[in-house]
């Protein structure tokens, strides 16, 4: 056991074979007496808790790889997304030279997302900036999100909201159709179900909500378009992101290819999924000059 693990440490779990990096956020003692240690992952969205004598502290070259690999994944993903909307727009053009003569301007989806963590939600917000995509973002506490989404549905009118942070199966058992085996999925759901008493239209307000391991029935029954995690595994910081770019730029003609918008997550089948809808992205001419 390392007595020196302290709040904002980088650890891994030995139970686990070191797979995962997380950083201490908390430091919990137990009825029984025992200190545990509340985690938040470094780049997946998955909360946990664990005995300090499972831990050990991360440092140096090993965090700097670690880091490395998650630079990688994102650039990866960005450089499929950037060519699959480069052949998208270049087929685009094509068919808009019979639909107008001279510029028009683009309107992709305009995204309210709300993230439990300050840190991914700062670097979604960049990466949303790269993707050409208007977003706004909204750190809020999973616990908060269902009495802050109205309001705030009400004064954004966004295209697409995004409901996220960090969850995690509290238990090892295969209570999985249990919302309260569950950290924070309860949360999502009470947030989806508070966005659909002011937008019911799956088509009008499109909803992702979830994180890691996070109770995808429960999620889409409540009346998100997307969510996590179909098979509990983790899913990525950057997954909500990937999935909001397919819907924001999908023509509001065409129903959004699932396997596309899947394909497009750096974690894929397993740990997300949705039903049939609607893209956000729309077409105006003719252009300003101004």
């Amino acid at each position: 056991m390392d007595t020196n693990l302290n709040i904002g440490d980088i650890v891994a779990r030995k139970s686990y074979n070191n797979d995962v990096f997380f950083k201490i956020v908390e430091m919990v003692k137990t009825d029984s007496g025992q200190v545990k240690a509340r985690l938040r992952g470094l780049d997946v969205r998955l909360l946990a808790d664990s005995p300090l004598e499972d831990l050990t502290k991360v440092e140096g070259e090993h965090i700097r790889e670690y880091r490395k690999k998650f630079i990688r994944q994102n650039n990866d993903s960005l450089k499929k997304i950037f060519s699959r909307r480069a052949k998208d727009q270049g087929l685009k053009l094509l068919r808009l030279e019979d639909k107008f003569q001279g510029d028009f301007f683009e309107m992709p989806g305009r995204v309210l997302h709300i993230d439990g963590n300050l840190e991914y939600l700062n670097l979604c917000i960049e990466i949303y900036e790269q993707l050409g995509i208007k977003s706004k973002g909204i750190h809020i506490p999973e616990n908060e999100q269902p009495a802050s989404v109205p309001e705030l549905l009400k004064e954004n009118s966004p295209d697409i909201l995004v409901l996220t942070g960090h969850d995690g199966i509290i238990k090892s058992t295969d209570r999985y159709s249990d919302i309260e085996n569950y950290h924070n999925s309860k949360y999502f759901v009470e947030a989806v179900r508070a966005a659909r008493r002011i937008e019911c239209n799956r088509d009008n307000l499109i909803i992702f909500a979830g994180a890691c391991q996070s109770h995808y029935e429960a999620i889409l029954s409540a009346g998100a378009n997307y969510g996590s995690s179909p098979m509990r595994v983790f899913i990525h910081a950057f997954d909500p992101v990937f999935i909001v770019e397919k819907i924001a730029f999908t023509p509001i003609s065409q129903i959004i290819s699932i396997n596309e918008v899947i394909d497009s997550t750096i974690t894929g089948i397993d740990g997300l999924g949705g039903i049939e809808t609607r893209g956000k992205y729309r077409k105006g001419f003719p252009k300003s000059p101004y």
